[in-house]
């Protein structure tokens, strides 16, 4: 999940950031969401979420603009940290793909 502001300053920026977050989750066959705050944010953040749980910070851009094979490294290197928590064993089935997208 991407969560971003509606500011125009924010268009730039946060499309690496929804092409890094779509392209990560078609690979490892998850869903993309987007989502907008209704209050004024400077920063955009990722989230993973299973659904069940409360939703895991992956990443957040710091108010700058990164390029979107960075943002797609820092969000694999999340993921992949993520598959070893016993909490969301089902990363733990894509973390063959996850190593090969390295």
């Amino acid at each position: 999940m991407v969560y971003s502001s509606n500011e125009e300053t924010q268009v730039k920026k946060l499309e690496s950031i929804q092409i890094a977050a779509k392209k990560t989750a078609q690979m490892l066959k998850m869903n993309f969401e987007s989502i907008k705050f209704k209050e004024s944010y400077s920063k955009v953040f990722v989230y993973y979420d299973n659904g069940t749980d409360e939703p895991i910070p992956l990443y957040c851009d710091k108010g700058k603009k990164e390029r979107t094979q960075d943002i797609c490294a820092s969000l694999r290197k999340m993921m992949f940290v993520l598959s070893f928590h016993p909490k969301h064993s089902t990363l733990k089935h894509v973390r063959t793909s996850i190593m090969s997208l390295s």
